[in-house]
């Protein structure tokens, strides 16, 4: 197996090997908690305008003393802005909003596919990468035939496709569907967030017991094994530093194979959000 110290993007873009994620951060509290990822290490700092924190993180960027251009601004489209008018309008006034230059990646958040406007809402992503507002562009939470769309749509594949990915719902089918097209599978709440218990779970407590490792550190260790693009929270500077340090060990086949085991199907999804389903708007 493969150890990913940075990973490659199709439009030759390069991600380090895990992302900060910033759900649920906010406000000047919210500022010091990312100041304080960054001195950790992380450079790629992943917001939504459904976070309602776009201004604190361009915030921190601006009181960081690490130059902007070796820092990743990742934002996402809302379901409201889907039409191709609202996209590059909703993508300027965030620019505004973080009082930033650009966006180094921007996705769109769901395809909401009962909407049908999915497609529009790329070709706004495709433009507004022309226009300079946006280095690199993907989706999130976007299903095969989703991908095949707008792919066929614009002649333009996504880099990156930001999926539900954990332990008991490892959505192996999707990352490989992902990797048949070029594209990197980032990995969303990879811990399942805090309604499951994969940090206690007994296979992936004897495994971290094995390694000499953290539970968290086992997780983040499989997700980079199977090349995929990790982003984590933690609003605790030992546990931001904790999820950065995973690279310095291998995970068996056997292990890997352990935690592939744990897979639960569509009962292990957080919270049932299937993308062919759930709607998202805000």
């Amino acid at each position: 197996m493969t150890l990913y110290d940075q990973f490659y993007l199709n439009d030759g873009t390069t991600l380090p090997h895990v992302g900060f994620g910033t759900v649920h951060i906010q406000g000047g509290k919210g500022v010091h908690q990312v100041l304080s990822a960054l001195d950790v290490g992380y450079r790629v700092l992943d917001t939504a305008t459904g976070y309602n924190n776009e201004g604190m993180v361009g915030e921190a960027v601006r009181r960081s003393s690490i130059p902007r251009e070796q820092l990743y601004v990742s934002d996402k489209l809302p379901g409201l802005a889907h039409r191709y008018d609202k996209a590059i309008d909703l993508i300027q006034e965030t620019l505004y909003r973080t009082k930033l230059d650009y966006f180094d990646k921007y996705l769109i958040h769901w395809p909401n596919p009962q909407e049908g406007l999915y497609v529009e809402a790329w070709q706004a992503l495709v433009d507004a990468q022309k226009y300079g507002l946006i280095k690199t562009i993907g989706v999130s939470n976007f299903l095969p035939e989703h991908l095949d769309n707008i792919i066929e749509a614009t002649g333009v594949t996504p880099a990156t496709n930001q999926i539900e990915r954990h332990p008991y719902f490892n959505n192996k089918e999707l990352v490989k569907e992902n990797d048949k097209r070029g594209i990197l599978s980032e990995a969303w709440s990879p811990f399942g967030r805090e309604i499951n218990d994969t940090l206690t779970n007994n296979t992936i407590k004897e495994i971290a017991e094995k390694y000499g490792r953290s539970p968290a550190q086992i997780i983040l260790n499989w997700d980079n094994q199977s090349r995929v693009f990790p982003v984590v929270r933690s609003a605790d500077q030992k546990h931001q530093s904790d999820n950065f340090h995973y690279l310095d060990f291998e995970l068996a086949q056997e292990d890997l194979e352990k935690i592939d085991a744990l897979d639960r199907g569509e009962q292990g999804r957080i919270e049932g959000q299937n993308p062919n389903e759930y709607e998202e708007f805000t």
